[in-house]
């Protein structure tokens, strides 16, 4: 679980700031309210609102999980698994893989979308055909001002929405991914400054 005080959010009225008051007036049913109509819908019908990510990575994972011990959650895990990919080819489905990887701490096979309407089709549809399995849906954002690892724990968890029963995530696996990465570089940026002080050494001998 991660803690929502660790974070800071932004208002979501931002640039409404001088817009007019809202009608108290009710709609037919005399429980909802009549909004204010502007004859424009909202861009995130067309697009993923950003931070999330609009490329080749998509703005959503979702990793469904199954207990690869337990034969009837194996089984179903496997049908769905093909039936996603018989009725969504348009999606990136990756490897039903029977143990755990990465920070999931169960099996599991990842399926990722990338527009609105793939969201909008597929999450709804997975709410009922993901039957005895859990589903975690998190996003993928782009923000450069974060660190790569704290942005992956936040997306898997305080951004995170789960359809089933949750699944502790091991996030200290982004950290040491991210610490891993950033000394394969020292050494890479190391190896060519050495390789560059070869070459000087030899220009001088010519």
């Amino acid at each position: 679980m991660s803690d929502p005080s660790a974070y800071t959010y932004p208002s979501p009225l931002a640039g409404y700031e001088s817009a007019a008051l809202l009608p108290e007036e009710r709609a037919d049913d005399g429980k909802s309210y009549r909004n204010p109509q502007t004859g424009v819908l909202s861009s995130a019908y067309e697009r993923f609102v950003e931070p999330l990510d609009n490329g080749r990575r998509g703005g959503f994972d979702i990793h469904i999980y199954y207990l690869q011990s337990n034969p009837d959650q194996t089984k179903y895990a496997r049908e769905l698994w093909e039936r996603i990919r018989r009725e969504f080819p348009e999606l990136r489905i990756y490897t039903l893989f029977d143990k755990p990887v990465g920070p999931h701490p169960v099996a599991m096979f990842e399926v990722n979308l990338f527009t609105p309407a793939q969201f909008g089709a597929f999450i709804p549809w997975l709410a009922i055909w993901r039957g005895p399995l859990s589903a975690l849906v998190h996003p993928n954002t782009t923000e450069t001002d974060t660190p790569l690892a704290d942005r992956e724990a936040r997306n898997h968890t305080q951004r995170a929405i789960w359809l089933g029963e949750r699944y502790p995530i091991d996030t200290g696996l982004f950290r040491r991914f991210a610490e891993l990465q950033a000394e394969k570089e020292r050494k890479r940026v190391a190896e060519r400054k050495e390789d560059e002080k070869g070459e000087g050494k030899k220009g001088v001998e010519v």
